[in-house]
């Protein structure tokens, strides 16, 4: 791994609160993703499951975690399962972790050689009345793909047919939305590794640059500062291509007046960072371009003053709206008439802010949490307002990371240059 090891307290602490959240003489199992292949003998680059990555640490495929909290011999309360290393897996892809290793990693006592996994559970599995097996519940998910975790609950299911199931999701959902120091910590510094890839770009971007020249900018600082790589696709989209959402050609030309938005972020640690700025290509931003900007950034800072424990999203996105809806009306982009006779359930400010504000922010750049309950000291958020004029050839949108604390609201990336005045200062030198 290219991050710094990370103190195995985060781990143990993250395994108690899990367990702790389990129902008497219950198993949790916990399988980490395949390697998914390309074509011919080909690969992609391997990406832990989230949820075993939280629990345990262990960052590579083949692994198994199980958590018995009440087993009989009081001493198998955890047991971690890894693909045995050896000289000849060294030699071909490198060496993986070893038995003590691991345990230094995860802080468990009881590691095991994954191909033993059957063997060893056996015994387990009489003891215990209920098996917690994971999924994947994200609101937003849509997958095609069997994963490793689906096959081994279709095949434990079949097996053992009158142990009683339980899901995972539901607790990880909620003590993974609430982050700890060493969390916050590690998405700091994904914010940091960002906030030097944009500082990067501002002597860069300038009239006939191309945006994968802008991406080849990023990737090189983000990799520079042991960062793995992108928190997600980066979409560098200039002109008209501002106003598209999730734009990832990012093939274009960057034109003297136009905007180029820059929605990219990198990971530390497997833990994303999530931002968005806009800059000139020219480096000055025209009347038009600065006023719909101060429009957005307004938005964006009441947005983030929202950000407190006990408010609610209906109540949050409400507030939001209202304020969106007000900024539109002084660009002359929607009437009264308009917001007079709108559909509720698409107002009209939608027609140039059609997405969400806030997302929870973590181990996945959509992080998992419940929407349908009130916000807490320790979540971490995104904010990013947007106004997309098509017409204009001009999308702005911009994004920081918040983090709520008992008394307001922490902003990850507050060095990270948002004014106007600022950026074409910067961009002039």
């Amino acid at each position: 791994m290219k991050y710094a090891s990370i103190e195995n307290t985060l781990f143990i602490d993250n395994r108690h609160k899990f367990a702790s959240a389990m129902k008497p003489n219950a198993l949790a199992i916990f399988v980490s993703n395949d390697i998914l292949p390309t074509n011919a003998d080909g690969s992609m680059g391997f990406r832990q499951n989230s949820d075993l990555f939280y629990l345990c640490g262990v960052d590579q495929e083949e692994t198994i975690l199980v958590l018995f909290p009440d087993v009989k011999d009081g001493k198998h309360k955890e047991i971690l399962f890894v693909k045995e290393t050896s000289e000849l897996i060294a030699i071909w892809e490198g060496a993986k972790l070893n038995k003590s290793e691991a345990t230094t990693v995860s802080g468990i006592e009881h590691v095991y050689w994954v191909h033993e996994f059957d063997k060893v559970m056996q015994a387990f599995y009489t003891q215990a009345e209920h098996i917690y097996l994971n999924s994947n519940e994200h609101t937003r998910r849509s997958i095609l793909t069997e994963t490793a975790q689906d096959r081994f609950n279709k095949a434990l299911m079949a097996k053992y047919p009158l142990h009683k199931y339980e899901r995972s999701a539901p607790i990880m959902h909620r003590i993974r939305a609430i982050k700890s120091t060493i969390e916050i910590d590690l998405i700091q510094q994904a914010c940091d590794i960002t906030e030097k890839g944009f500082r990067r770009l501002l002597n860069f971007i300038k009239p006939g640059v191309w945006e994968y020249q802008i991406e080849a900018e990023l990737i090189h600082e983000f990799i520079s500062n042991r960062s793995g790589g992108w928190a997600y696709g980066p979409i560098i989209a200039s002109g008209k291509n501002s106003c598209v959402l999730h734009y990832v050609e990012n093939n274009q030309q960057c034109k003297d007046g136009d905007i180029i938005l820059l929605d990219v972020a990198a990971q530390y640690a497997n833990y994303a960072s999530d931002l968005t700025r806009c800059l000139p290509v020219n480096g000055k931003f025209s009347k038009r371009q600065k006023e719909v900007y101060n429009a957005v950034l307004r938005v964006h800072r009441a947005a983030t003053k929202m950000l407190l424990p006990g408010m609610t999203f209906e109540k949050y996105n409400k507030a939001v709206g209202d304020l969106m809806t007000e900024e539109l009306l002084q660009l002359k982009l929607i009437t009264t008439e308009q917001v007079k006779n709108q559909n509720p359930n698409w107002p009209a400010y939608k027609k140039y802010f059609m997405h969400g504000t806030s997302h929870f922010l973590g181990l996945d750049v959509h992080d998992v949490g419940f929407f349908t309950e009130p916000m807490q000291a320790g979540m971490v958020f995104t904010v990013e307002p947007g106004i997309y004029i098509p017409e204009e050839n001009l999308g702005i949108r911009i994004e920081n990371n918040i983090l709520i604390t008992t008394t307001g609201q922490m902003d990850l990336m507050k060095n990270i240059p948002i004014e106007c005045d600022e950026i074409e200062a910067l961009m002039a030198k």
